[in-house]
């Protein structure tokens, strides 16, 4: 429900004690840099060689990147060491507290203006989406199942990882979330699940449902499109003639 997030390079087949071992990198890299491999080293008891190897991995990443020098120092012989200073990307993903500050933040705002003020707060945040995404779902016509597909890559594009997926025997797509950037605060605030439904039922032009969500402990978001209108009823005739 939000622009994308950063992206925090995580080894799946890689020892737990790597992944320590490069947070622990990544920190001093953040405080101390520019550094060396060679300082690194010395700072954790590690060999070099291994140092270098998490440092790749970081680099790759582009969490941390080389330090251009600027400015004219003294010439030293043989090729100068690799120092390292953190990114942008790199400071984001030493950063875990966005979803507590979110949190507090909707806590006080309930707590002194009441619910309703969160929900106002939850509206507003999805017309941001919805202003983001009306032209293309419009321009994909008046096809539900083509509008759900253009929602969907719009999401994706959003860092939702959506996908629009028929229902078989059915007359239904299912909207699926795979990522969801406040999923942890969503759990204690679920109007901000409530409202983001709504707005996909105003972009797509048909009532939607929610059939489960990430925060409320599901594996992705699922929302059920119905893709025809229900039939209307049939008007009930009066019957002819006189009555008893």
């Amino acid at each position: 429900m939000s622009a994308t997030l950063p992206v925090v390079l995580h080894d799946a087949d890689a020892p737990e004690s790597d992944a320590g071992t490069r947070q622990r990198v990544l920190r001093i890299v953040a405080s101390q840099g520019p550094v060396s491999a060679a300082e690194l080293a010395a700072r954790l008891d590690l060999t070099t060689a291994g140092i270098r190897r998490h440092l790749a991995v970081l680099e790759q990443g582009e969490q941390i990147a080389v330090h251009e020098s600027v400015g004219a120092g003294p010439v030293r012989r043989g090729r100068p060491a690799r120092r390292y200073v953190v990114t942008s990307r790199g400071q984001s993903a030493l950063s875990h507290r966005y979803s507590e500050l979110a949190a507090d933040a909707l806590r006080f705002l309930a707590q002194t203006a009441g619910p309703d003020a969160v929900e106002s707060f939850a509206e507003q945040r999805v017309r941001d989406l919805e202003q983001r995404h009306a032209a293309a779902v419009a321009a994909a016509g008046d096809d539900v199942t083509a509008r759900a597909r253009t929602l969907a890559d719009g999401l994706s594009a959003d860092g939702y990882a959506a996908s629009a997926r028929p229902v078989p025997g059915t007359h239904a797509v299912q909207l699926c979330q795979g990522h969801c950037p406040v999923q942890d605060v969503a759990h204690e605030f679920p109007q901000l699940c409530e409202a983001e439904a709504r707005a996909f039922s105003r972009l797509l032009g048909v009532h939607v449902q929610r059939l489960a969500t990430l925060a409320g402990g599901g594996h992705v978001c699922t929302t059920n499109i119905p893709t025809t209108a229900p039939t209307p009823a049939a008007p009930v005739l009066a019957p002819e003639g006189p009555t008893a």
